[in-house]
């Protein structure tokens, strides 16, 4: 049985859809019953995979795309992808990984890989931000390798799907169904939701134009129990030295426990998406052998736990217990950071927080307006946003205060609002960003056109019936994001009817001087993107801090 091929099937699922079923409904049916086809005959971690003979392999290659809005993209390493290439690895399937975060000149880069590599099929993750460059890699890979499959996942993919997928049951062929379509004419294949059994799909015969994992009732769809059993990330395909991060001067890297998040902000991603709306929790011996492999392997005592909200785990007081029981057993002090949601921050979480070595916490506030908090359908208060600060502090956390402008209805009065509670609840730390409407979230997918206005949609607050505005975007070219650099680095694609869209840039840059200068904030330090050089590698090799994998790492 082929490594990347779906075992041979014995019996064939018929399907017979009724005349007034839609097309797209029956595609959808008919990708479905081919998984689980797949499924039946043996499974994505079969041992017949696993038992492949070596001399079959057909070797993948992982893209990790630049992110070049970023004031230094070698911080936090890109897991999930990673999460694939270790469900490959443990499968048998022997996997590269090439890392083009933080390279100027990254066309360069690939163009040599793809001159010495025989590799034929490519992955590559996304995030909406980093479209642009990975259409540009895409483009490549199809001039240089004209005979190669290459497939796209990561967010941008499953949130446009997931976008498309709710203008189809409208009967709606809008932007989301549009930018759907041009994705399919980039890419052999699209992967929507989770990827670590979808891929077997998507590398073996025949795979579908679109695998969706996106969906409860798929059988790709990674259950609780499955995430919790998964491997870890494969962080050895990857130069994790390369990446600089630190909490309280030691050095850290990401972890993640926890997927999903089971709140409905209007600005957030993935609302309307199963794989990133229903929460799936790892047991807390899990999460706790990772730390402890990591620190054993790599040396780290720093760790930024990047799960949507830490206190929405049922045990997360018990996470707290075994990361302190952790430290005396290594007897090491850890460093820790991670996000919580306000109003469920309480005094005995913050205490037990510092206990088991947080040190610092981050909180989506969003703003002081209370009538923006409404707008985005954040179920926090001002005041419960104040007090979650004052917990944190009582215990000596420190608060890094994530805060965005621009939601339905923003006007100088708000912003000053903002302004206001920045400066009374006195935050260690502050990110001031633009909201930008993705793809997958209600500012998007419940926004209509405006009549009259070609390009331009408005989504309405169903509380108060503010208004945002936003232009209709090309995220292929368009590097979209909601986080860039401070100075001079922003641009705002919405508008209100108080603030057009050159109002909102100035007030958020208005906005983050003053407070980081009346509260003596740190100014975010960058660091510039390395340039790419054929010496930086023996001739006719891509250095290790570019390129890694399972073969290379046994070479090496």
């Amino acid at each position: 049985m082929s490594r990347t091929s779906c075992p041979t099937f014995t019996s064939k699922i018929i399907l017979k859809f009724p005349k007034t079923m839609p097309i797209h409904k029956q595609e959808n049916v008919r990708g479905r019953a081919r998984m689980m086809e797949c499924v039946q005959a043996g499974g994505y971690h079969s041992r017949e995979q696993r038992r492949m003979n070596d001399t079959s392999r057909q070797p993948v290659c992982l893209i990790i795309p630049p992110s070049v809005f970023l004031l230094d993209e070698r911080v936090f390493v890109s897991l999930g992808i990673l999460k694939v290439a270790a469900v490959l690895e443990q499968a048998g399937q022997d996997v590269e990984v090439l890392d083009l975060s933080g390279i100027r000149n990254y066309e360069t880069a690939l163009d040599d890989y793809c001159a010495s590599s025989p590799i034929k099929t490519f992955g590559i993750t996304a995030t909406t931000p980093q479209m642009p460059q990975a259409a540009i890699i895409g483009t490549i890979l199809r001039k240089l390798k004209p005979d190669a499959r290459v497939i796209l996942g990561g967010p941008h993919v499953t949130l446009t799907h997931t976008a498309a997928r709710k203008e189809q049951e409208r009967g709606v062929r809008g932007r989301a169904v549009k930018a759907l379509e041009s994705l399919e004419q980039g890419y052999d294949v699209l992967v929507s939701g989770d990827g670590e059994k979808a891929v077997f799909i998507a590398l073996g015969d025949r795979p579908p134009k679109l695998i969706d994992a996106n969906d409860l009732n798929s059988p790709l769809f990674v259950t609780r129990d499955e995430f919790d059993r998964s491997p870890y990330p494969a962080r050895h395909l990857v130069d994790l030295k390369s990446y600089r991060y630190s909490i309280d001067g030691e050095n850290a890297t990401s972890i993640i426990g926890q997927l999903g998040c089971p709140f409905s902000c209007g600005f957030c991603g993935g609302r309307e998406s199963p794989c990133l709306r229903v929460a799936r929790i790892r047991s807390t011996p899990k999460v706790i052998h990772e730390i402890e492999t990591i620190y054993r392997e790599y040396g780290y005592t720093g760790y930024m736990f990047y799960d949507d909200e830490l206190n929405v785990n049922p045990r997360f007081m018990e996470l707290l217990d075994e990361l302190t029981h952790l430290q005396i057993r290594i007897g090491r002090k850890l460093h820790l950071r991670g996000f919580v949601k306000a109003e469920l921050f309480t005094r005995r979480q913050a205490e037990a927080m510092y206990m088991a070595g947080f040190r610092w916490i981050l909180s989506g506030f969003e703003t002081g307006s209370p009538r923006m908090l409404v707008n985005i359908n954040k179920r926090a208060t001002r005041e419960d946003n104040a007090r979650c600060v004052d917990y944190a502090h009582e215990f000596n956390l420190k608060v890094k205060a994530l805060m965005s402008l621009g939601h339905p209805g923003e006007s100088p009065d708000t912003i000053a609002q903002t302004r206001e509670w920045l400066l009374q609840v006195k935050p260690d730390d502050a990110d001031i960003t633009i909201i930008t409407p993705y793809p997958g979230t209600s500012y998007y997918d419940r926004a209509l056109p405006l009549p009259g206005e070609t390009g331009t949609w408005a989504y309405r607050a169903p509380a108060t019936g503010d208004l945002l505005y936003c232009k209709e975007i090309d995220y292929r070219d368009t590097s979209v994001y909601y986080k860039g650099n401070p100075d001079d680095g922003y641009r705002a694609y919405t508008w209100t009817d108080r603030l057009a869209s050159r109002d909102l840039v100035a007030a958020r840059n208005d906005l983050e001087k003053e407070i980081r200068a009346r509260l003596s904030l740190p100014v975010q330090a960058g660091q510039a993107a390395l340039r790419y050089e054929h010496s930086m590698g023996q001739p006719g090799e891509i250095p290790q801090s570019i390129l890694r994998g399972s073969q290379l790492q046994l070479a090496g």
